[in-house]
This record gives structure tokens, sequence and C-alpha cells, in this order.
């Protein structure tokens, strides 16, 4: 009877796994059809598709991870993490991190080659230096090969090594002259031998800049037999997809002493979770798509779901600790994100510590204007070098520009709202309740404004700008942030506003700027997501910018950069050691309504008509400028925030914290963390604040940073507030089948709902 019993439940247990089995390759293809139907089409990622027949992983078993995955936790994020206990357990994490890498973004790689050839191609004397080129054949019957060219300067060595691809070959003189012993090799566009490992490793599904990463080790292996080469002090760098596969080449070997990644960007120390088209940046979906070779067709499956990458690519930067690593980046570089490489930092940062490094084995080097690098670069390229190789002493200080600490702001306060000041209330319980009437809901309208500037702080002393033409933004600024050229069709104002601001109107030619002829025409006013590098205007795109489609539609579209953004990165730096009272929402808040006072001065714009368009970052500013100013006629809310009583962290979406601590954007919703309930005001209340002027919210199914039942329940909420002022129809929820992101189908959810209001 006992064996009977144990067989059945045998027979149970077994019958149970086929079943979850198949269940689970069955979400995952009804994600691939989903992603399909999703994504901007990509031949060669349906051909990679079709060839290997590989499937996305099941989301639904993968722990959701919102925040920066910590490279310090075994386990993250289930019932079996832990913290890494001391320095001795590193070496088993990093092969966890690299083994991670491989699978899902990089690829893999064959061992180290057992043996090299080495021809000799060329050797040359020149002034003070001999230049040596060679081949390099290894692998499977010397399939493969590499072509690499020494610069090694005359006297007595050894000398410390400057490695960099062939296209980099001028950086490679500079070093030269510094006294490096330089070597470039055919690892770039302009002269790739990595083409030749395909056939000689055919087993191995590495991607492209992988292959050239790995061919950084098989120039150190001819290095290590060339006696004028410094073996323990090696440098590597390279400039944009260099950078990347510069940081790849170190995370797979540690003979490599110091490396540098230079605007690397997206796919290099940007983690894909804060460096995304949710930020109009370059995410995954853009460069898996532009550049499919790059990386492994894998990482494509996480486009919108970043948050189940059990991996980012901070922890590819940790994989260089505890060795030396500097990130160069520039303000407005297209590529990059300012602030997003301040939180790569303060991650990796603490590895580094953990490990016992110096201090000073990790820093940012901030550069102005864009993706370009000159000679001055380069030479502080190799001053990091010199003071990590002893050789100088040179001065890399550590600095943020972005607000990150939230616990010496706190210390500064003089009072603030928090949640002993306040009762806890459910989301339900905040509005009136069924049946309220007019006057209920707009003493309540009365009573979220008043809880809205309480959490905005205190602002400093303002006054109304009266305009003016001075400061206006120059040509070679707006060329550098994409504003030159305004399209065929539009014509541009500039508009100087509030506290010494640029803002820039797009519209059709035909609109009479002086308004002599009394045309008006409606206006938008755009409030841009968290987009570092070029602020209002996207990097990366599909189809034209959002308010050049929109200016063709008709419209006067006022746009300008909110402070911390596009030329205003620098302005964000000390901001909360000037204002520790106020908020940086407080601020857009202030800018936005001088954008307003501006609006109402433009003879060619129909005051009546009026319109604020915010996305991500831009719907919070909007959702707060709602109850607070009468003036717009409605408002587009796309890709707003969870609702903050419902972002608990259960939830996995990332907490209010995120807007709070990590941002700072809002910081005193940090003291609310775990009493979300306190919380003065919500969603809800801020958008039924906003009746019975209309508003849309666009929410799209995939936004990985929200509940879809979550927002539709807000929506429903504050419609009771539209509803008594007979206004049920001008609240609109929009769910568009996508992630998180600012396209042309999503832009045309809201052009639509703006041209049908008329």
């Amino acid at each position: 009877m006992k064996r009977f019993l144990v067989l059945n439940l045998l027979i149970a247990l077994t019958l149970t796994s086929i079943g979850s089995a198949q269940e689970s390759e069955a979400r995952r293809h009804a994600t691939l059809e989903q992603l399909q139907r999703v994504l901007a089409e990509s031949a060669e990622w349906e051909a990679w598709l079709e060839q290997s027949g590989e499937l996305p992983p099941d989301f639904d078993a993968m722990p959701s991870i919102p925040l920066l995955p910590d490279p310090l936790l075994w386990n993250e994020a289930t019932a079996d993490e832990r913290p890494l206990q001391s320095p001795e357990e590193w070496p088993a994490r990093r092969t966890e991190l690299l083994q991670q890498f491989q699978h899902w973004i990089l690829g893999t790689v064959p061992p180290r080659p057992d043996r090299l050839r080495v021809e000799v191609l060329s050797k040359t004397e020149e002034e003070g230096a001999i230049v040596r080129e060679v081949n390099l054949h290894f692998g499977p019957e010397e399939k493969a090969h590499l072509w690499l060219r020494l610069y090694i300067p005359k006297g007595e060595g050894p000398f410390p090594v400057f490695m960099t691809q062939e296209n980099h070959n001028a950086w490679a003189l500079i070093a030269l002259r510094r006294g490096y012993l330089a070597c470039v090799y055919a690892g770039a566009d302009s002269r790739d031998d990595s083409e030749s490992f395909i056939g000689a490793y055919p087993e191995y599904d590495w991607s492209r800049l992988m292959r050239r990463a790995w061919a950084a080790g098989r120039c150190i292996d001819y290095l290590e037999t060339v006696p004028e080469a410094d073996h323990d002090r090696i440098a590597i760098t390279g400039h944009s997809r260099n950078g990347k596969q510069s940081l790849m080449a170190s995370a797979l070997d540690e003979r490599i002493d110091a490396v540098i990644s230079s605007s690397s960007g997206a796919g290099g120390p940007l983690p894909t979770r804060y460096c995304s088209e949710q930020s109009l940046e370059e995410g995954i979906e853009n460069i898996t798509r532009a550049f499919p070779t790059w990386f492994h067709p894998r990482w494509r499956f996480f486009v919108g779901r970043e948050d189940k990458l059990p991996i980012d690519m901070h922890e590819l930067v940790a994989l260089s600790a505890p060795r030396p690593c500097l990130l160069s980046i520039a303000y407005n570089d297209s590529v990059e994100s300012t602030w997003t490489m301040e939180q790569t930092y303060r991650a990796v940062k603490r590895v580094y510590d953990f490990l016992g490094a110096p201090d000073g084995a990790l820093r940012i080097l901030y550069r102005p204007a864009g993706h370009e690098t000159w000679s001055t670069t380069i030479d502080r390229y190799l001053d990091w070098c010199d003071l990590q190789f002893g050789r100088g002493t040179y001065a890399f200080p550590e600095r943020f520009v972005h607000p990150w600490d939230w616990d010496a702001w706190r210390a500064q306060l003089q009072s603030a709202p928090g949640p002993d000041s306040s009762p806890p209330l459910s989301f339900d319980g905040m509005l009136p309740a069924a049946g309220a009437g007019a006057e209920a809901w707009q003493q309540k309208r009365v009573e979220t404004r008043t809880a809205v500037l309480a959490m905005l702080g205190t602002p400093p002393p303002g006054a109304a700008s009266p305009g003016g033409t001075y400061g206006e933004e120059p040509d070679h600024i707006e060329s550098q942030l994409g504003r030159l050229n305004v399209g065929e069709g539009l014509q541009k104002d500039d508009v100087v506003f509030g506290e010494y601001l640029n803002g820039d109107v797009y519209m059709p030619k035909s609109v009479d700027k002086t308004g002599s002829q009394g045309q008006r025409i409606p206006a938008v006013l755009w409030l841009h997501p968290a987009h570092n590098a070029h602020g209002y205007g996207a990097s990366y795109k599909r189809g034209d910018q959002f308010y050049t489609t929109l200016a063709k539609q008709g419209y006067a579209v006022f746009c300008f950069d909110q402070i911390g953004y596009g030329r205003r990165i620098e302005e964000v730096e000390g901001f909360y050691e000037r204002h520790p009272q106020w908020s940086l929402l407080g601020k857009m808040v202030r800018d936005a309504q001088a954008a307003l006072d501006a609006m109402g001065r433009l003879a060619y714009v129909d005051q009546s008509k009026v319109y604020v368009v915010g996305y991500g970052l831009g719907s919070m500013v909007a959702e707060h400028l709602g109850v607070i100013d009468e003036r717009p006629a409605g408002y587009a809310l796309v890709c707003g925030v969870e609702p903050y009583r419902l972002d608990t962290p259960d939830k996995r979406l990332g907490g209010i914290g995120r807007w709070g601590k990590v941002r700072m954007w809002l910081p005193h919703l940090g003291h609310f963390e775990g009493q979300e309930d306190r919380i003065p005001y919500d969603r809800h209340a801020l958008i039924a604040g906003m009746a019975p002027r209309p508003v849309c919210v666009v929410s799209p199914t995939l936004d990985r940073e929200v509940n879809a039942e979550d927002i539709s329940r807000c929506v429903e909420a504050a419609r009771a507030a539209f509803a008594v002022q007979g206004a049920a129809d001008r609240l609109t929820l929009a769910t568009p089948e996508h992630y998180s992101c600012f396209d042309p189908k999503m832009q045309a959810v809201v052009i639509d709902w703006l041209m049908g209001l008329g």
C-alpha cells in the first residue's frame, strides 16, 4: 500500500512538472508573438529567430529587479538572496556575472589559444621609435588571424602599454609621445580581423563586439613575448563602440591593468534600466536593430522588460574591479546620460570599496560638448594611466553633477511634510464619497493644491520675467543639441523667459509670428522626460521629433529644457545646497508656469487653446502643474508614474523612493517609504483637480514601471470629479499595446486626442 501511494505521488509530481513546463512554453510563445507585434521590424533578428528556433525566457518565472541589480548580492530578489560576505567570494561572483553576460547579452568565447604563430610584416625605425607590424595566427588550423602594430619607444624599457583599436591610431601616437609602448589592433570597423574568428571557432555564439574584445587578449598573448613591454602595466581604451569592447576585454582578461571607457553609452557602462527609449535615449530596441551584430540577439527579448534582466551594464564595469577604470562622458553626447553614469559609478564604487581598491581607482571624467574627442582628451586619458601606473600625479576628483545624497538633504530641512503630519488614508478613501456634490470636489481640489505646494517645498523669491532677446540660444548650441534645422515647412521662434531660460516654439512656416494678420493657432507646452543629453529633443527616435510632428499639424509647440537636462545639466549641480527647502519638481513647475506666461505673450497663439503634453518626468510635472495653474485648456499625461499609495515594495515596480531618493525630483516622498498610505495626495487626486478640463492619460500595457490595473483604477476614481461637473467624457484613458516609449504609434494617440478637441 505504501509503495502504491509513493508511486501515485511520483506520477502526480511528474504530471505537475509536465503541465508546468507546457504552461511555461505557451507563455514564451505568447511573449514572442507579442514582441513581434510591438517591436520595430528587424530582419536580422527575425532571421535569427527562424534559424535558432529560440524563444524568450519565461518572464513570469523570473524575478523583477526594477532598480539596479546589486553586484554584491547572490540570487537577488529570490528567497535565497544573500550578500557576499568577504572579498574572497568575489572571484566566484565575478565568474557568475560574466557567464550571465555571455548568455544574455554578449555571447560565448573560446579559451585562450594554446599557441600563437607570429608573422612579422614590417619593422621600421623612426625618430625616437621602432614601428613593428605583425600578423598573429592561431586557433584550429590557424584559421584565425589578427593584425597589430606596435610603436615602441627607443631607450631602456620595459614601457607601460597603451592598447587601442586601429581607427584610434592617432591616440597611439600621443601615447608614444608620453613614453608608452602603443599597440593598435584590427578590432574596429576600419579594420576588423575578428571576422576570421568565426570560421575558426564555429561552436561559439559570440557577438561582433565580444570577438573584438577577445582579440585584445590575443594582443596581450603576443605582448608577453615582447621584452620592451611592461606586462604589469597594460591599459586599454576605445571610443564609442570601441569603448564598449574595451570594457568587455577587461571583463574577459584580467591581465589588463587599467581600462578607459570613452563615450561608450548604451551597451557600455550605462544600465538599460535607466538608459532607454523611456528617456528618449538609446536602448535595447534601437541598438539591437540598428547594429544587430554588436550584441547577442537574445538581448532583444528584454525590450520593455529591462527589469527582468538578471544583470545590467553597470556590472560590466564591476567586472574590472578592483583594477583602475575611468568612465569618460560628455554632457551632451547623444549616446549617453550623465545621471545614469553617476548611478553606475555609485553602484560599482561599492564593489571597489568592498575589494579594498585604493580611492581613485574608479572615476568619472566629464567633458564638454558631444560625442567628439580631441588631443586634449587623450592627454587626460594618459594622465589617468600615468596616475594609476605611478608615473605622475594628476587630479581626478570625485564629482557628482546630479543630486544624490538624500540623507544630507534631509539634515538641512527646517520643516517638512511627513508621515507624522498626515493621517493614513486608503487609496479609495482619499477622494469624496460616491454621490458627493461639486462643492465637496472643489474642496478636495483646494486640499490637494495645498498638499502639493507643501510637498514641492518652500520656493525662493521669484518674479515675472519681462522677456526680451538677451539669452537666446546661439546657433552652435542649437546645432549641438539638434535644434538648428527645424524641418521642411516649419519655422522656429526663440523666446527668453522665466529665470534666464530659452524656449523654442515650432510652428508652420505659414504662421505670421508678429500676429499682425490676426492669425491665432492652438499651442502645446511640451514637457519632456528625463533625457539628459538633449533635453526636450529625442536623441534616438523613430520618425520625426514629437514637437515637429505636432507643429506640422498646425500647432505652436513651446519647448524648453527642464533643469538638469539638455543645456541645463550643470545647473542642477548643488541645487539642494542652494535651495534645501525647495525641490527640483518645484523648480520644474515654476519654469512651466513661466513658459505659460511667455506663451501668453505670443501674438500668434490662441490663448483659449493652450494644452500641456507631458511624457515620463514631464507627465509628473504636468500633473502637479494642473492643480496649481488654471490656464491650460487640457492635459495629455503619457507614461506617468504608478499611483504613490499603490507603489509598495510588493509590486516590485521601484517604489516611491525612485522619485524621492534616487532621482530626488520630489525628495519629500522619501519620508513616506513604508508609509505610502500617509502621502497627502495621489495621482487620482491630481487628475481630479484638473476637471472639467479635458485630460488624456496614455498608459501602454507593457510599461514596466506601472501596474495597468492600478492606472485604470486611478483614472476611474478621478472620473467621478469629471462626472459631477458634467464632463465624464473629458477624461480619457488610452492603453495601447506597447512599452514605454514615444514612437510614432504613441505620438499618434496624443495627436489624435488633441485634434479631436477641435
